[in-house]
Parts: structure tokens; C-alpha cells; sequence
């Protein structure tokens, strides 16, 4: 979990969205982005689709399974 953390914070930092533009723009609550990067929750599969498709990168990317 703390992969996906670093690489959610990292991928939205480098389009240099704050976490309520990034809420927005995926339509995923601010609460719950706050909590993923902060390691206080775990994502959803759904959630972590429309992440992917959003940063255009792969699942695994995310979860920490590929470079």
C-alpha cells in the first residue's frame, strides 16, 4: 500500500494537480485520496481503473507490480 501511495502522490504532484483538482477531475472524493496517500485506506479495484486511466499507466504501475 505504500507504493500505491507514493506513486498516486508522485503522478499527481508531476501534473501539478492539488488533491481537490485531482478529485474533480476523477470524481473521487478528497477524503478518500487524502486517506490512499497518507496510507490510511485501501483503494477500491474500481477506483484504481479510473486512476489508471486518468495517469494513462497500468494497474500494476500503481500497485507497485512493474517499474
Amino acid at each position: 500500500m505504500k507504493i500505491f501511495a507514493e506513486r498516486l502522490k508522485d503522478l499527481r504532484l508531476e501534473k501539478r494537480l492539488s488533491i481537490q483538482a485531482l478529485s474533480k477531475e476523477v470524481n473521487i472524493g478528497v477524503a478518500s485520496i487524502c486517506r490512499w496517500e497518507n496510507c490510511q485506506a485501501d483503494v477500491k479495484g474500481s477506483q484504481l481503473v479510473v486512476l489508471a486511466k486518468y495517469f494513462d499507466v497500468t494497474i500494476d504501475y500503481l500497485m507497485g507490480l512493474e517499474n
